[in-house]
């Protein structure tokens, strides 16, 4: 089981932190070039993984490649149009990891043509980075689900009507339930890893040409 195979976790580490951190430092970020201050003053505008860190959320995408952070406070009051302002902020979480893992792709495709192999400390360090590729798609297509308070449900309500956004916002409440209930109850990831297997593909194929 994964969770015994301590060698697994320390391969995965690496990607988990970077998926969390990134994801939510871009979060704030967006929202403060849009005119909400409130993650930096509150100190979650910061590339520090243990200012974002939910521990539960990181068990979980250490150990089975979903999870989520501890969210970057927002208040959309600042926007100039919040609904608007809102997805930006949502989809620059997922964004972040797919730029990511994008970059992963890149260090693979140049440790193959460099021809530094893969044994040894080399073969390890190949290990992180392919980690780091999975799971920054994973966490990316995770988080891009439309269900609030995951990032997806951000960026449909940016899209939707008013009335249906205002809706789609009153079930946050309940969303961590339905998420967990879905998770528990339907085999929604593996309804996942076909995108998410074809976006890792994706990802290194263009870092193959770009290279």
């Amino acid at each position: 089981m994964a969770f015994l195979n301590w060698q697994r976790l320390l391969v995965a580490l690496p990607g988990v932190l970077v998926a969390i951190t990134f994801h939510e430092y871009c979060h704030g970020l967006v929202a403060l070039w849009l005119g909400d201050p409130t993650a930096q003053r509150a100190g979650r505008l910061s590339p520090e993984p243990w200012a974002h860190i939910d521990w539960w959320g990181f068990l979980a995408l250490l150990l089975v490649g979903f999870g989520w952070a501890k969210p970057v406070p927002i208040d959309p009051r600042y926007f100039r149009r919040p609904q608007r302002d809102m997805m930006w902020v949502g989809l620059a979480g997922p964004a972040s990891n797919f730029v990511m893992a994008f970059v992963a792709a890149l260090l693979l495709v140049a440790w193959a043509r460099l021809g530094w192999g893969t044994a040894g400390i080399a073969g390890a360090i190949n290990l992180v980075v392919q980690a780091a590729l999975v799971l920054n798609v994973a966490f990316g297509v995770f988080n891009l689900i439309p269900i609030p308070p995951l990032d997806g449900s951000r960026v449909l309500a940016g899209v939707l009507p008013g009335a249906a956004a205002r809706a789609l916002y009153r079930i946050e409440p309940y969303g961590l339930f339905i998420v967990v209930g879905a998770l528990v109850l339907t085999p929604l990831l593996t309804w996942l890893d076909p995108l998410r297997t074809w976006l890792a593909s994706a990802l290194y194929q263009a870092a193959r040409h770009v290279l």
